[in-house]
């Protein structure tokens, strides 16, 4: 991927969530909502705080992460849709 974040944006691709529920009912695309979940694709070199410091970020490339419905802006880099978030639209780490 050719994108590299600036400042405390993250780049995330989301991962599909399952299609068919647990009784076997397939859900259609049109019906189905969009995952809240994605993998960390790249990371900004970290927030600029007021002093001048730069505080690093706390996700790294290969987290999973969990963000809000309306978070975050979708674009599409090399024919593959991903999303680009700051730090702060994130809301945990999933722990494996």
């Amino acid at each position: 991927m050719k994108i590299r974040p600036l400042h405390d944006r993250v780049i995330v691709k989301r991962i599909e969530a399952e299609r068919t529920t647990a009784s076997g009912i397939v859900i259609p695309d049109s019906a189905g909502e969009k995952p809240d979940q994605g993998e960390v694709l790249a990371v900004g070199n970290g927030k600029q705080l007021d002093s001048g410091e730069v505080r690093k970020l706390d996700v790294k490339v290969g987290d999973r992460v969990l963000f809000g419905k309306y978070a975050g802006q979708t674009v599409k880099v090399d024919g593959q849709e991903v999303m680009v978030l700051r730090e702060e639209d994130i809301l945990g780490v999933i722990e494996a």
